[in-house]
């Protein structure tokens, strides 16, 4: 993309991509930004790890256990949000069906491959 390009990724026209664990995420991006929509399954777990980027995210369905290093643990909800620093570790549990929309900078390549 150059500078002052413009991007449209339509969802309907956007494959998901089946993970692990009951995870799906669709993605737009560019080297310095990325926005994915994550989708857990009841009882599944994000496992601990860590990763150079930038991390807010949002919970737009459900509620799950956030879980990072040094912190305690806590229940987040609908409407609640999160940010994690690089290098950081971190994790969640699902208490029920979760829809997550997570921001990274840069972008994570590991999510393109």
């Amino acid at each position: 993309m150059q500078k002052g390009d413009c991007m449209h990724v339509f969802h309907k026209d956007r494959e998901c991509q089946e993970l692990e664990n009951g995870v799906r995420r669709i993605l737009s991006y560019d080297k310095n930004l990325m926005i994915a929509e994550l989708r857990f399954e009841a009882g599944a777990a994000g496992a601990m790890h860590a990763h150079p980027h930038e991390q807010i995210g949002y919970v737009i369905e459900g509620s799950l256990v956030f879980h990072e290093e040094g912190r305690e643990d806590v229940t987040l909800g609908v409407g609640d949000s999160y940010y994690v620093a690089p290098n950081v570790l971190h994790g969640i549990d699902c208490l029920t069906p979760v829809k997550l929309l997570d921001v990274f900078t840069p972008m994570r390549e590991d999510f393109i491959r």
